[in-house]
């Protein structure tokens, strides 16, 4: 199988590190997220997730779930950046949450890039 036709896991993200000064703030970027459902729109099946006081518009179109306002929700897909600067994420996956402890979650998220941030100069050496 060619390497332009593996899929990416998703660069697991906190939705306040996704701004325009992020390495993750990339037109086609693989990321996973985690959010609040604040709204869904049946019609257009856009939901709009929260972290804290930042807000991610996420195409469901090929999800087949029941969401529900005020669920916690992870989804796993491609970041579009429209050229009015809207950002969108298109999920490929997604999953309901609920229960999860988000401080647990970052904590442990921490934890891994420090980890990862150790293991590179090992493999680099």
């Amino acid at each position: 199988m060619a390497s332009s036709s593996l899929v990416s896991s998703g660069a697991l993200v906190v939705l306040e590190e996704l701004s325009p000064s992020s390495p993750h703030f990339n037109h086609g970027a693989s990321l996973r997220v985690t959010g609040k459902l604040q709204e869904y729109v049946v019609e257009t099946a856009e939901a709009v997730i929260a972290d804290g006081s930042a807000t991610l518009k996420v195409c469901t179109q090929f999800l087949s779930l029941n969401f529900r306002v005020g669920s916690m929700y992870q989804f796993i897909g491609e970041l579009f950046i429209q050229p009015n600067t809207e950002v969108l994420l298109k999920a490929r996956v997604g999953r309901n949450v609920d229960g999860m402890d988000l401080n647990l979650y970052r904590q442990s998220l921490q934890l891994l890039r420090e980890f990862q941030g150790e293991q590179t100069p090992k493999l680099n050496s």
